[in-house]
């Protein structure tokens, strides 16, 4: 008798029998802290959690599908005997890849690693690719779709905006519009088209017999996949053979990329950033870091009064030096320029305030409450335009949204989210004519003092390490803030109303005279 009996339940889930002491084994092994635990369990709701994702049902002894290989990995290491009962996938083959796709008459060849992502995805029923912000995504879900084109398909994107850009996309690649049903914010969610795009909110409170009409399931940024709702969209396609994610990147804990090989197959990284810029196939990209040194009176008023992260941040946010420092710089780029930032009440909105007098009429704002019409009229206006400012949140404009000819990223309020900062950084990165580089400047403030170290110097650090992995070329400087004035002295207010403390001005610095050293 084998110590593990593999069962299949469906395209979802399957069946582990084997005896509780087993059981209890491999409900240990696929147990995970989430990350972050200790600052969900603060909250109310869910004090009583122990902050562990268990992916393993010890009353059903259930596990999602696609972690059938770590289940072999798991008896292997305990010398168990393991049947595995599920059949293997069924490959979907063309006597000829390029020929059966010339077929369709694409707009462009593809790339020979978009071709080997197909091939991987049609040999295999289920994969996550792997593949860098402007790579060609879209055009990679496009293909897909039409060696698939018999099966009825749901592809869930993460914003509004993204939803109308593939939508487009694939039309015009080539897509007919009569295969093609678009789920819009109270719209109708049936359609016998055998494509039907939506974001997933607005279709995951939907019935079970919703999901079971799908024979294919496409998430596009599908590192979002983890969230609850989309969980639970997935887990209630069980008549889905083919699930396919896409993303530029994945998070680096181990349970974040479990879950998403659970719910759709395993990783196939088909290129790199890297690799893309040396071929041309992306733009070159420049990391500026803009180091913001405080006075020691600030950094000593900060160490003080702001030792929880949100209340350091609210501070920087309304320093009105360091915004006005944001001004400056922005105001001397050349170039389509991105300002990504985070809180929309308390820094949005008057960064775009005091940016939009300084360069009007040349700024856009944009928030989550911008209508998806108005982004695409944005969108496509920069895009016909140069030296273009767009003031936006990370929310908004970190994922998807495709401006080939942007030439500047700036981050107004750092994060030390690896998903964030390479697929806020990919916005530049696409081609354009008469475009030869890109840059980035990161902003990252210094008040450290003693032995106390700040939380927008250790979320900087953080990013230096991404930049480094992805082998960016990366320079910095030091720039005393005391360096900018705005038209009065101003007094740093932070989170708690403290008005104190001044930071001394004098006369403004050209930043073209800056020089940055390289790391």
């Amino acid at each position: 008798m084998p110590d593990l009996v593999i069962q299949p339940v469906d395209n979802t889930w399957i069946r582990i029998d084997c005896s509780d002491d087993v059981a209890h084994e491999l409900s240990d092994y696929f147990t995970f802290e989430k990350p972050q635990a200790a600052h969900i369990r603060r909250q109310e709701k869910y004090r009583h959690w122990d902050g562990k994702i268990r992916l393993f049902k010890l009353r059903t002894h259930t596990l999602y599908k696609g972690l059938i290989p770590h289940v072999h990995q798991f008896a292997e290491d305990r010398s168990y005997s393991v049947v595995n009962h599920i059949p293997p996938p069924h490959s979907v083959r063309q006597e000829s890849l390029d020929d059966y796709l010339q077929g369709f008459d694409l707009p462009f060849p593809p790339h020979d690693f978009q071709l080997a992502a197909i091939r991987h995805c049609l040999d295999h029923e289920r994969a996550i690719v792997l593949s860098p912000t402007g790579s060609g995504k879209s055009f990679i879900l496009y293909l897909l779709t039409r060696c698939l084109i018999d099966s009825k398909t749901l592809i869930i994107v993460p914003t509004i905006g993204l939803l109308s850009q593939l939508t487009k996309a694939f039309i015009e690649y080539g897509c007919p519009e009569e295969t093609i049903h678009v789920v819009r914010p109270g719209g109708s969610k049936q359609s016998h088209a055998l494509l039907t795009f939506t974001t997933w909110q607005s279709v995951y409170e939907q019935e079970p017999e919703y999901f079971q009409q799908f024979e294919c399931v496409i998430v596009d940024e599908v590192h979002l996949a983890t969230a609850k709702s989309l969980t639970g969209i997935m887990e209630q396609c069980t008549n889905a053979v083919y699930r396919y994610g896409v993303t530029g990147t994945l998070n680096d804990a181990q349970c974040h990329q479990l879950v998403l090989e659970g719910l759709f197959g395993p990783l196939k990284a088909v290129t790199t950033t890297h690799a893309l810029m040396k071929d041309g196939t992306l733009t070159p990209l420049n990391i500026k870091i803009l180091i913001l040194e405080y006075p020691d009176s600030i950094k000593r008023h900060n160490r003080r009064e702001n030792k929880q992260y949100p209340n350091e941040i609210e501070f920087l946010c309304s320093c009105k030096p360091r915004n006005e420092f944001i001004v400056q710089l922005v105001k001397r780029l050349k170039g389509n320029t991105l300002v990504l930032f985070q809180l929309v009440e308390k820094h949005g909105k008057d960064l775009f305030e005091v940016l939009n007098a300084a360069c009007q009429p040349r700024t856009h704002y944009i928030d989550g409450s911008t209508d998806a019409e108005t982004r695409e009229v944005i969108r496509q206006y920069v895009m016909a335009n140069d030296d273009q400012i767009i003031v936006a949140s990370y929310g908004t404009f970190s994922t998807g949204i495709d401006i080939p000819n942007l030439d500047n990223i700036v981050f107004a309020h750092g994060s030390k989210s690896k998903i964030r900062v390479l697929q806020s950084l990919g916005r530049s990165l696409r081609v354009a004519e008469g475009k030869t580089t890109a840059t980035l400047y990161d902003i990252v403030d210094d008040l450290r003092i003693g032995k106390y170290t700040n939380y927008s110097w250790l979320h900087g650090q953080e990013r230096m390490k991404y930049y480094t992995s992805e082998k960016f070329k990366t320079s910095m400087v030091s720039v005393p803030l005391s360096m900018f004035t705005v038209k009065a002295p101003q007094k740093a207010t932070n989170a708690l109303g403290t008005t104190n403390v001044c930071l001394p001005s004098s006369h403004s610095t050209d930043l073209r005279a800056l020089r940055f050293k390289e790391v």
